[in-house]
């Protein structure tokens, strides 16, 4: 059983990838009886997340197995089909399963392709049981429920699928089956509820039912304290609506009673509609940090149209309530629903601004998913969008595709921020030397050119990338040129020409909006010293990032310039300790990167002072909601990507990289100033030290935030090896 990540914007960024799915069909096996007649292996995200097409493909079908079941979804789907396809071709008798929200009648993209044999669409743990046994009996399949068959000609129609009715007790957790590891540095997964009584209809779940199976309060709490016990720091919540749930305030007193010290953090999506003061100190007392709330649009009309109800005003109540508590949240609003206009969405920038949620808020384009009923009425509607992930809408009746985009611009500019995913090169690291052979390699690699005259050897730059795109289609990539001396733009359009004709993928298309590929990128590098023409540097700016290796002295001087007027600075020279104190400088923003271990000591040696100072003033109860919080802070905008098809489009880069317990002492700063920090938005240097040595760490990222009177508010700290450990 195979689950592919949500590629990451950068290298060393946690992906959030549990395969829950993969779990719960493995629980369903053994549940049926299965256990006698196969084995099943769930692949553990170390394996999926680190390793390029190549080599993931080698080992999946190392041992030859007779089944391979893959979870498919909008941001994985294009690469486990050609997984299969590269599986098959080593191993040719085995069979290929497909099954997720991917897959579904109305979704001829992944039907319509190669290489697997079996596709399964619903809810899945009754009918996996009947496939299995029907392959292993060696059976035809066609006509289970919500199964399709491989044919000569095609693909054959789904079997007929009632509505899935069994309760959810009669299923254990994976977690608690062994069959998914319980990482405290990973969020944990549960479900007490399926289906959903809401209608929204650019929503995947109104397509399961909307009958409620719920797992009643003594079953989850009993399931969150036995997580807890096994070492469970975040709990995501997956249920559709928290909040309207049956029992919800039974199960919120429940939880506080699983919870008393407030080690473990909660994650869940909540509707304004039916939410009091006292739900928010409950949810507050429980151990709820940061919920999500749908905002989707401030036009009355539209949330009718689309079935989504509710008004902007019980919105901004709502979020009122839970900062008061100090709940977190994350607000969406959907540009692009049908009905919506230009105005309607600068509207609502404006409403986020007025209600302080600006900072909170998750804005992104309309996807229209498989099996959503916006789907099915497009025509209907008006509608235009992308037959390929991430289905992106492309023109309604109020937006022209050039109105979409200076939307999306101009709702950047009132919040004074990018909406996406910033393209991170991988500048940490060895690297691949892209003068030599190429092999297989990771998820994300960054092969390097450094030397004079790179235009003359752009003939063997190209063919070294070429070999990349062929040995893994699908894997980041971050062309690196270092050049000794300037180099004509041609050679930077050249690598963007091959780009733009490579595969295409979820990933290569996210920003093709904004005229960027998220998937294949190019950093260009400037030696320390070297004379470059200003011009020439800006423009390359206009079709590359790029960097220069300088001093800590001249990092430091123009440190707010840096990313902005000046390049990003990849420093490469370690820095004296009150240099590096002085990197607290307010404004300051930019990458700045060290090769030496010497940058490392003193990082670490400030940061651990800071903490240990911060730590000292903190009671222990104090100290265990922190070291708890740890582990939220962690990732804590992944459960909505498995609970909702729009939401993997909003901002979670952020939340993805923030990990350790240590990190954490020194956000406690910023939690006993609550109010404070979600009024304002820190600004940011990073350091990436680039080449490393010795082999146990990879990477060390600093982040230094905005600072409090002599003191660094809050710094970060991730230390990652080569297998994707993170040790503080």
């Amino acid at each position: 059983m195979v689950q592919l990540p949500v590629p990451p914007p950068a290298a060393l960024a946690a992906t959030g990838n549990v395969p829950l799915a993969a779990g719960c069909l493995a629980v369903a096996a053994r549940v049926h009886g299965l256990s006698s007649r196969l084995q099943i292996e769930v692949v553990e995200p170390a394996v999926t997340d680190a390793l390029g097409d190549t080599r993931l493909a080698d080992f999946v079908a190392r041992d030859e197995p007779d089944f391979v079941g893959l979870s498919l979804y909008l941001w994985n789907s294009e690469r486990s089909l050609h997984l299969a396809r590269e599986v098959k071709r080593r191993s040719p008798q085995t069979q290929v399963l497909i099954g997720g929200p991917e897959v579904s009648a109305d979704n001829p993209f992944v039907l319509g392709q190669s290489g697997f044999d079996v596709a399964v669409t619903g809810e899945a743990e009754d009918t996996f049981a009947l496939l299995l046994n029907a392959l292993l009996d060696g059976r035809d399949p066609h006509g289970l429920p919500g199964v399709a068959v491989r044919r000569p000609l095609g693909l054959s129609a789904f079997g007929a699928q009632p509505a899935a009715n069994f309760p959810l007790e009669a299923y254990p957790s994976p977690y608690l089956e062994d069959l998914l590891p319980v990482e405290p540095r990973r969020s944990t997964y549960v479900e007490t509820v399926r289906g959903c009584r809401s209608h929204c209809t650019f929503c995947f779940y109104p397509r399961s039912s909307s009958v409620l199976r719920v797992l009643d309060v003594e079953r989850s709490a009993a399931l969150v304290a036995a997580l807890r016990d096994k070492g469970a720091r975040e709990v995501v919540f997956l249920d559709p609506t928290f909040n309207h749930r049956p029992e919800f305030e039974p199960l919120l007193d429940a939880l506080a009673r699983e919870n008393p010290s407030g080690a473990l953090t909660f994650f869940a999506e909540v509707r304004a509609e039916g939410l009091t003061l006292a739900h928010a100190r409950m949810l507050k007392r429980a151990g709820f940090d940061r919920l999500e709330i749908g905002l989707q649009s401030v036009n009355r009309d539209t949330l009718k149209r689309v079935r989504r109800g509710g008004s902007p005003e019980k919105v901004a109540e709502a979020a009122r309530m839970l900062h008061g508590e100090g709940i977190e949240l994350l607000v969406d609003l959907i540009v692009g629903l049908p009905g919506d206009t230009p105005d309607d969405v600068l509207r609502g920038m404006d409403f986020l601004e007025e209600n302080r949620l600006a900072a909170e808020a998750q804005v992104f384009p309309l996807s229209l998913l498989p099996g959503t009923a916006m789907r099915a009425t497009a025509v209907e509607d008006g509608v235009e969008f992308d037959a390929a992930p991430p289905y992106r809408v492309r023109r309604t009746a109020e937006f022209s595709p050039d109105l979409l985009r200076e939307t999306l611009l101009e709702a950047e500019a009132r919040l004074g921020r990018r909406l996406d995913e910033w393209p991170r090169p991988h500048l940490v690291g060895p690297g691949l030397d892209g003068f030599v052979r190429q092999e297989a390699g990771a998820q994300h690699t960054a092969i390097w050119f450094e030397g004079r005259d790179l235009f003359a050897q752009r003939a063997q730059i190209a063919a070294a990338v070429e070999a990349r795109l062929r040995i893994d289609p699908f894997a980041t990539l971050d062309v690196v040129l270092a050049p000794a001396d300037p180099f004509p733009l041609d050679l930077l359009d050249l690598l963007a020409a091959r780009f733009d004709d490579a595969q295409p993928s979820y990933l290569s298309r996210a920003l093709a909006h904004r005229g960027e590929n998220l998937q294949r990128r190019i950093a260009v590098v400037l030696p320390h010293g070297a004379g470059f023409a200003p011009d020439w540097i800006d423009a390359v700016r206009e079709r590359a990032q790029v960097f220069r290796d300088q001093s800590v002295s001249e990092a430091l001087r123009d440190a707010e310039l840096l990313g902005k007027a000046l390049p990003g600075d990849l420093r490469a020279r370690p820095p004296r300790r009150r240099r590096l104190g002085r990197l607290r400088r307010p404004g300051a923003r930019g990458v700045l990167a060290a090769a030496h271990p010497r940058i490392r000591r003193r990082a670490l040696s400030l940061f651990r002072q800071q903490a240990h100072r911060l730590g000292k003033r903190l009671p222990p109860d104090r100290l265990d909601q922190i070291r708890g919080r740890a582990h939220f802070l962690r990732e804590r905008a992944v459960g909505r990507q498995r609970a909702r098809g729009n939401d993997q489009h909003g901002k979670v880069a952020q939340s993805r990289r923030r990990a350790d317990a240590l990190a954490d002492l020194v956000a406690a700063r910023l939690r006993q100033h609550e109010i404070e920090a979600h009024q304002r938005r820190p600004r940011l240097v990073e350091l990436r030290p680039r080449r490393l040595a010795g082999a146990c760490f990879g990477d060390l990222e600093i982040e230094l935030l905005e600072v409090f009177p002599q003191q660094l508010a809050d710094l970060r700290v991730v230390l990652d090896d080569e297998n994707g450990l993170r040790r503080g």
